[in-house]
């Protein structure tokens, strides 16, 4: 009788580099079922979901406003990811950053483009990085589960969102829940006429550049890679963990609220809820579709904004309800993370 044994052995360099290609293909199978349900047909559905965005202007510039948050939270989860710090508060991040936005945004009314957007940007930044403290202060000083401390932190800053738009922030004329506009100054300038396409796409292509750069050609990201992936191995060589690890996690999080200033400045011009889309979460599909791969990140963010712009296509042509563009994404990030989790082990026949 053959007997088969599960044992613990990592998979080729080459069996990881196609898990994302053979993830895409099982999740559109798998996604097959909701598109018979529907009563649609099959082919015209992914037509218009992966083909038709490519043969309009308009659709493949809105592919890359779409994409432009995701460079930014696919970095962040990424960034962390490598170091060993689960960071999944990038939405809460992107949200600090857009508080900030909005606030300095209206702060700086009189000045010009180049005083305000770089005060927007470090802003932002700074906005990210101190919503992700509390979590990594307590995963670096009391090793408590950085998973749970910032996805609670996501709750938290959508209630101080609601209270600021509600309270402070709400127009007094109009009484809708909405921050007042910030300076026409501090708007990220259109990157092609009559689009939506703004300066937050070129900041998400450098952020990527410099994250790349940071994790294969510097001491902090070797230190980085090495917490990552044998933390006990990397103290025993030298490494301070826990000083490498509170730095990815800050970074991490300015990254996220990077993309939060993007979203005010380029995209909304002012504070709103529910603006951020789950722009955070999708962030961990991106950077797991990515392979926690800045470069890898970038094309997976380009693909994640096909599908946010094929689901629309797809409602529009076939009245296919458009949430199933976010049917894709979570069953696509399942996927991914079981196939990268399967190839961590192998079937071995005994005797």
């Amino acid at each position: 009788m053959l007997k088969l044994r599960i044992e613990k052995a990592p998979a080729p360099a080459w069996v990881r580099s196609v898990i994302p290609l053979f993830a895409i293909l099982v999740t559109f199978i798998i996604t097959l079922v909701f598109i018979v349900w529907v009563r649609v047909n099959p082919l015209h559905t992914y037509y218009y979901f992966l083909v038709a965005p490519f043969t309009s202007t308009v659709s493949m510039i809105e592919l890359l406003v779409k994409a432009t948050p995701l460079f930014l939270t696919g970095a962040a989860v990424a960034f962390a990811f490598r170091s060993g710090y689960y960071n999944i508060g990038a939405e809460g991040q992107l949200m600090a950053g857009a508080i900030m936005g909005a606030w300095l945004g209206v702060m700086l009314k009189g000045s010009t483009p180049w005083v305000a957007l770089p005060v927007m940007i470090v802003g932002g930044f700074i906005g990210g990085v101190l919503w992700a403290l509390i979590p990594a202060l307590l995963r670096v000083k009391l090793k408590v589960d950085e998973v749970v401390t910032t996805l609670l932190m996501n709750s938290v800053i959508v209630y101080l969102v609601s209270y600021l738009l509600n309270g402070p922030w709400r127009d007094p004329i109009s009484m809708w829940p909405q921050s007042p506009d910030i300076a026409s100054s501090a708007m990220f300038f259109i990157l092609l006429p009559r689009s939506r396409l703004h300066f937050g796409f070129i900041l998400g292509m450098i952020t990527i550049a410099v994250i790349w750069f940071v994790i294969n050609r510097s001491g902090f990201g070797l230190k980085m890679r090495a917490a990552g992936s044998n933390a006990t191995a990397a103290r025993f060589a030298g490494v301070d963990i826990e000083k490498t690890i509170l730095t990815t996690a800050l970074v991490s999080g300015g990254i996220a609220g990077l993309a939060g200033v993007g979203e005010i400045a380029g995209v909304h011009f002012h504070l709103i809820q529910g603006f951020s889309s789950n722009l955070g979460y999708t962030g961990i599909v991106v950077a797991t579709l990515g392979a926690l791969n800045p470069l890898g990140v970038g094309i997976a963010a380009l693909f994640m904004g096909l599908i946010e712009t094929g689901s629309l296509t797809v409602s529009r042509a076939l009245g296919v309800p458009v949430y199933l563009g976010q049917v894709v994404q979570a069953t696509l990030m399942l996927v991914t993370l079981g196939m990268f989790i399967l190839t961590g082990y192998r079937l071995k026949r005994e005797g």
